[in-house]
């Protein structure tokens, strides 16, 4: 995992740290690279109509996501942005922890695809999704100097 002082490091912006979401930890290995987080979900993640949204479950899967993504490119100079997110929401939920995991499916030289999927305390599936997305230069990096 990049050091929390690299300049490839992900920084944790007000939007995640609103959200609740933690990153526990990242274990880079290519394409058994693993992303784990959690998140604790209640009232204020909340519809109307008293369940979770599910742009809170969209949100956490692009983001693991991207943060592994970014990851495994990260020694090429390199960031990874979504360009697609599928998700599915398969369990309604209200209040409690949520336990997060991403992997790769596929790394690619200009795209990659991860799988992530949230469960419950109880380790059943609440959602899942699979987040296409594209290899980026980091900005002031020659590319040709790697």
């Amino acid at each position: 995992m990049t050091t929390p002082d690299s300049p490839y490091a992900p920084r944790p912006g007000t939007f995640l740290a609103a959200l609740g979401f933690h990153v526990e930890r990242v274990v880079p290995a290519g394409l058994g690279t693993v992303v784990r987080g959690h998140l604790d979900v209640d009232e204020r993640h909340h519809t109307p109509w008293g369940l979770v949204h599910g742009g809170v479950w969209a949100t956490v899967i692009e983001s693991a996501a991207s943060i592994g993504a970014s990851e495994v490119v990260a020694d090429r100079g390199q960031f990874a942005v979504g360009v697609d997110n599928v998700t599915d929401f398969v369990r309604p939920m209200r209040a409690g922890r949520v336990d997060v995991a991403a992997t790769p499916v596929h790394i690619g030289r200009s795209l990659q695809l991860w799988q992530v999927q949230l469960t419950d305390a109880e380790g059943r599936v609440v959602a899942g999704g699979r987040v296409r997305l594209a290899n980026q230069q980091l900005p002031g990096v020659d590319p040709t100097s790697r």
